[in-house]
């Protein structure tokens, strides 16, 4: 992808950020599903860090994928959509704040257009980093993305088994003080919620994530709570499989015509540009 391709795109997605009204950004899983989200009409797709791992039959916040696996995974989404493409890294796949930092730079020269670093450790015993590491990472990760790729600074406190509302809301407010520009606290129990941590961090944008486990919100609902950006994770994916599970009971019962399709692969062409299809 050329540089000036990488600018419009990262000038492109930062602005989705400004703008009043709160934007869906569908987690792709794969070439054809981030075509799809281009052809429906949406900004930009993100990947999915649980849906790849997935793809490849490995867990996710486990260091099993590689930054290299996940990169060249956010840069085919990127040629396949021609949208700006969001980074869901994990923990920025290090152990130290300087490995984050080459992470983000990475990703930067990848033309990715945004990045999440999360404060997992991939440590089943101890999941979430303690918190002066956690914002040290941020504040790293910060220092290579100014200006040049959209940082979301993420706790997972919710998703480990912690929901600590005050100490979700204290990582949250010192990655926006480390530089982050997006923060994010995955299922959030409800609305309330929601808006204290807007509040928190204003001006500065939130991320709410829908689906699996995301409570009965709707888009106008997430608006009204002040968030900005709505991601689905890994509920695209599981989507897809939960479709092709029912129609694979149907077809070991015999059922010869249980996967009706309702398009082909028009939209993966060989001769693409590595700007993509939608390139806008």
């Amino acid at each position: 992808m050329s540089g000036n391709i990488s600018r419009e795109r990262y000038e492109a997605f930062a602005a989705l950020h400004e703008q009043n009204e709160v934007f869906v950004m569908p987690n792709a899983f794969d070439g054809l599903s981030a075509a799809v989200f281009a052809e429906a009409g949406f900004k930009a797709v993100a990947t999915s860090s649980a849906a790849f791992a997935a793809t490849l039959g490995r867990l996710d916040g486990r260091h099993a994928i590689s930054r290299d696996e996940h990169i060249e995974h956010a840069r085919l989404l990127g040629r396949t959509s021609g949208l700006p493409v969001n980074g869901d890294f994990e923990d920025g796949y290090g152990d130290t704040p300087d490995d984050v930092a080459a992470t983000v730079k990475a990703a930067i020269t990848a033309g990715l257009s945004g990045i999440g670093i999360e404060d997992t450790s991939a440590d089943p015993g101890h999941p979430i980093r303690d918190f002066d590491e956690a914002v040290e990472r941020v504040r790293h990760a910060a220092r290579a993305a100014r200006g040049q790729i959209v940082l979301t600074g993420r706790t997972d406190n919710f998703i480990q088994g912690r929901p600590d509302l005050d100490d979700t809301i204290r990582r949250l407010t010192a990655f926006a003080e480390a530089g982050a520009d997006v923060l994010f606290a995955p299922y959030l129990p409800d609305l309330e919620a929601v808006a204290a941590v807007v509040r928190a961090v204003a001006p500065k944008p939130v991320n709410v994530l829908m689906g699996w486990s995301s409570g009965d919100f709707t888009i106008g609902d997430v608006q009204q709570a002040g968030a900005r950006r709505i991601s689905l994770g890994v509920a695209p994916y599981l989507h897809s499989l939960s479709a092709l599970r029912a129609a694979a009971a149907k077809l070991a019962g015999g059922e010869l015509a249980a996967l009706p399709t309702t398009m082909g692969l028009e939209l993966l062409r060989e001769d693409f540009p590595e700007e993509g299809p939608r390139s806008r």
